[in-house]
C-alpha cells in the first residue's frame, strides 16, 4: 500500500511518519542519509520531504523522495508550494514527481520568499493552496495532503476565516491533513473539534517537533507563531547554555505530548525530525512500548 489515504484507511493503529528537508551542502546530505538509515528500521508508514522557499530545492525534493522510495523502499510524500511558480511550472514539477513514481503530494501555498513579508501571487501562478489542490485533483492521480494550523495561520484574519480556507482546500480534493507544530495539545484537540463541526472529515495528523535547541525553537516559534507554554519556556530557559539538557527536556516533553495525543484519538504522529534521528528514535520506541492509544 503506497498511497497515504489508503494507509490511513487501512491502519489498525496509529500511523507514524517522519519529515525531512532537502540538504543544501555535502555535510547536510551526509547527515540526512545517516538519519534515513537510522530511522529506516523504525518502519514509518511514510516520510515526507519539504520544499525550499521559492522552489530553491525543488529538484532536490524530487531527488530525495525518489531515493527514499527506490533505494530504501519507504513510502514518501513530496511537498509542493505555489511560491515563485507559474501554473505551467507547477505542472512540470508535478509531471516530474509522477514520472519519478511519487504518489503522494502535500499541497501548500508556501511562505513568502526570504526577505519578503507579504505573500504575493506569482504572475501566471496560483493565489491559494486550494487552487493547487484543484489542479492536482483534476489532472493527476496523487493522494493529496494539505497543512492545517491548530493555532490559526499567521496570515488568517481570524480562526473562523482560517477554517473556511481549510474547508475550501478539503472540498477541492484533500485526502488528509498534517498540522503545523504546536506544543500545547489543547490547541490540537480544540482545532479537531472545530474542524469536524465545520464539516471537515478527513484525518488530521498532528505534527510534532522535539525541541533540540533553545535558540532554534525560539526562532521557529517566532516565525510560525506557535505558542510555547509558559512552564515549558521557563524550564527551557533554566537550561540555557546546556544544549544536552535542553535536548533531554525536549525529548521527554515530546514523548509525553505524543502519548497524550494518541490516547486522545489522534490518528498518528508526523515527526518533524530536522534531519536528525536520535530524538525521533527514542520517542517512537517509547511510544511503541507504552502503546498509549490502547488505554
Amino acid at each position: 500500500m503506497s498511497r497515504i489515504d489508503q494507509i490511513l484507511q487501512g491502519a489498525d493503529g496509529p500511523v507514524f511518519s517522519f519529515e525531512f528537508f532537502p540538504p543544501k551542502t555535502p555535510e547536510g546530505e551526509e547527515r540526512l542519509l545517516e538519519a534515513l538509515s537510522e530511522l529506516h528500521s523504525l518502519a514509518p508508514a511514510f516520510v515526507s520531504v519539504t520544499y525550499g522557499a521559492g522552489g530553491s530545492t525543488r529538484d532536490k525534493t524530487v531527488e530525495v523522495v525518489s531515493h527514499i522510495k527506490g533505494e530504501l523502499g519507504l513510502e514518501a510524500m513530496a511537498h509542493l508550494t505555489c511560491v515563485n511558480a507559474t501554473v505551467d511550472e507547477l505542472r512540470r514539477t508535478l509531471d516530474q514527481m509522477r514520472d519519478a513514481g511519487v504518489e503522494n503530494v502535500l499541497a501548500l501555498r508556501g511562505d513568502p520568499p526570504r526577505g519578503q513579508e507579504r505573500w504575493t501571487k506569482t504572475e501566471g501562478g496560483l493565489e491559494y493552496s486550494h487552487e493547487l489542490v484543484g489542479l492536482m485533483r483534476a489532472e493527476y492521480d496523487f493522494a493529496i495532503g494539505a497543512a492545517a494550523f491548530p493555532e490559526t495561520h499567521i496570515h488568517a484574519t481570524s480562526p473562523e476565516d482560517d477554517l473556511r480556507h481549510l474547508k475550501a482546500k478539503v472540498d477541492a480534493g484533500v485526502d488528509f491533513l498534517v498540522t503545523q507544530m504546536f506544543f500545547d495539545n489543547r490547541f490540537y484537540f480544540d482545532f479537531v473539534e472545530r474542524a469536524r463541526g465545520a464539516g471537515i472529515e478527513v484525518p488530521i495528523i498532528p505534527g510534532v517537533m522535539p525541541i533540540l535547541s533553545l535558540d532554534g525553537i525560539k526562532r521557529m516559534t517566532e516565525l510560525s507563531a506557535a505558542h510555547l507554554p509558559e512552564e515549558l519556556d521557563e524550564q527551557l530557559e533554566t537550561r540555557r547554555g546546556d544544549e544536552d539538557a535542553v535536548t533531554d527536556l525536549g525529548v521527554s516533553y515530546a514523548t509525553l505530548q505524543c502519548a497524550d495525543l494518541l490516547a486522545g484519538g489522534a490518528p498518528g504522529i508526523h515527526f518533524i525530525t530536522l534531519n536528525r534521528s536520535p530524538a525521533t528514535r527514542a520517542i517512537l520506541s517509547a511510544l511503541r512500548l507504552m502503546r498509549p492509544w490502547q488505554h
